[in-house]
C-alpha cells in the first residue's frame, strides 16, 4: 500500500487519476462544458438529487453561482471538510465525484456522492473513479470509514458499488429529502480494515 503524506494529501489542490479517468476540482473556467453537461442530464439525474432552494439562483444556469459553487467547494478542502471533483474522460466532462461530510476525531468519516452522464453510462467510469477516491479517502487524508447512501431503485447507481464488492449496511428510511420526497436510501460502506484487504486488489483492477 503506498504511504503518501496525510497531511499534504488533505491540503494540496489535486489531480487524481485512474487508468481511463482523471479527477479535478471545478474551476469557474469549467462552466460552459459543466454546464453543458448538466442541461443534457436533466431529466436524467433530478428523480435523484435534491431539490434547489427556490430563493437561490441555479448552479447550472447562473455563472456567478457556479463560481460561488466553486469557492465553497475550495473552502471545504481547505477546512478539511469535503473534496469535490469533476471526472473527465476522453477528454470530455462526464461527471462528478465528491467525498463531502468528512468528520475528524472519533469518526474518520465521510460520505461519496456522484453522477455520470448518461451518454457514458455503461463504460465503468464511475466505479473506477470511485475506486480513485476511495484510494484518495483511505491513503492520503486517513480516513476510517467511507459511506455511500443511494435510492433503493437507482440501479444504475447501485450498480457501482455493487460491482466493487462494498459493503451493504441494510436501509435508512426516510434518509434524505430528495427531489421533494423524503427517500429511503440503501446505505453501501467500506472500512480501512476492509480496505488494506480489498484495496490493492481494487487499485490492481482500476487504476493500473
Amino acid at each position: 500500500m503506498r504511504t503518501w503524506s496525510r497531511i499534504r494529501g488533505a491540503r494540496e489542490g489535486q489531480v487524481l487519476r485512474g487508468s481511463r479517468v482523471e479527477l479535478r476540482p471545478l474551476m469557474e473556467a469549467d462552466f460552459a462544458e459543466w454546464q453543458a453537461v448538466r442541461r443534457a442530464n436533466r431529466e436524467w439525474l433530478t428523480p435523484w438529487e435534491p431539490t434547489p432552494p427556490s430563493t437561490q439562483p441555479d448552479v447550472v444556469e447562473d455563472r456567478l453561482a457556479f463560481a460561488a459553487r466553486c469557492s465553497a467547494r475550495d473552502r471545504e478542502r481547505q477546512m478539511d471538510a469535503g473534496y469535490g471533483f469533476a471526472v473527465f474522460a476522453e477528454g470530455c466532462l462526464v461527471g462528478e465525484m465528491n467525498l463531502s461530510g468528512v468528520q475528524r476525531g472519533p469518526f474518520q468519516s465521510g460520505h461519496v456522492g456522484y453522477w455520470i452522464d448518461h451518454r457514458y453510462a455503461g463504460r465503468e467510469y464511475a466505479p473506477e473513479a470511485l475506486v480513485v477516491v476511495l484510494d484518495y479517502a483511505f491513503e492520503r487524508l486517513g480516513l476510517h470509514r467511507v459511506q455511500i447512501n443511494i435510492i433503493p431503485r437507482n440501479q444504475a447507481s447501485r450498480r457501482v458499488v455493487e460491482k466493487l464488492g462494498i459493503r451493504n449496511e441494510g436501509v435508512a428510511l426516510r434518509y434524505l429529502e430528495i427531489n421533494g420526497r423524503w427517500e429511503d436510501h440503501v446505505r453501501y460502506a467500506i472500512t480501512s480494515e476492509e480496505w488494506q484487504e480489498r484495496g490493492p486488489e481494487l487499485v490492481a483492477g482500476w487504476m493500473s
